[in-house]
């Protein structure tokens, strides 16, 4: 419930590697749903931030409090009532740990979004705006918990057809949610 009464909000969590898709699927969700429904893209909140250039140590630690601000905010949102959709990267272990200690399991749709090497490759080239070779370092590690509500490969179903896959999963989503199943694990 949420503080006025109502009932907490949905969170599809579209967690994958950089360039695999995300932000394409969620914005062909919000064009499909039935009612209103945010996307809390963690790029937004990097995109926030003000200041120089920091040093190694010091921009790790920064990182770190704006990965856990941005957990928070999506929390909040959804405490409140409102449906979530999270574009997502869990390239440290921390960061499943955190979301699952914040976000009602019960509430939250863990999207698996998946595309090869070689065409994550190709489309970090072609968007120019990511380090070379990122998606290839987050690959193993994205997807290490191993359970998710429902999987998309985004080399052979375009955003708008992964959209309508989530929307047509969410009215008969099962239990125990990968969420669920993942914070029991983790006790």
């Amino acid at each position: 419930m949420d503080a006025d009464g109502g009932r907490g909000g949905l969170i599809v969590f579209l967690n994958g590697t950089s360039s695999a898709g995300k932000s394409s699927i969620a914005a062909e969700l919000l064009r499909i749903v039935d009612e209103p429904w945010f996307h809390m893209p963690v790029d937004a909140f990097h995109a926030m931030r003000s200041g120089p250039e920091l040093p190694s140590d010091e921009l790790k630690a920064m990182l770190r409090r704006t990965w856990r601000g941005y957990h928070r905010a999506v929390a909040g949102m959804a405490a409140a009532g409102n449906n979530v959709v999270v574009d997502h990267v869990l390239s440290e272990r921390w960061r499943l740990r955190d979301c699952l200690e914040l976000f009602p399991a019960q509430d939250v749709v863990l999207v698996g979004v998946r595309c090869p090497r070689e065409e994550l490759e190709r489309r970090e080239r072609a968007r120019g705006d990511r380090p070379l070779g990122l998606a290839a370092r987050q690959i193993e590690v994205v997807h290490a918990h191993g359970v998710y509500d429902l999987e998309l490969d985004t080399s052979r179903t375009d955003p708008a057809e992964c959209a309508r896959r989530i929307k047509e999963f969410l009215p008969g989503r099962p239990t125990p949610t990968a969420f669920q199943r993942l914070l029991t694990e983790a006790r």
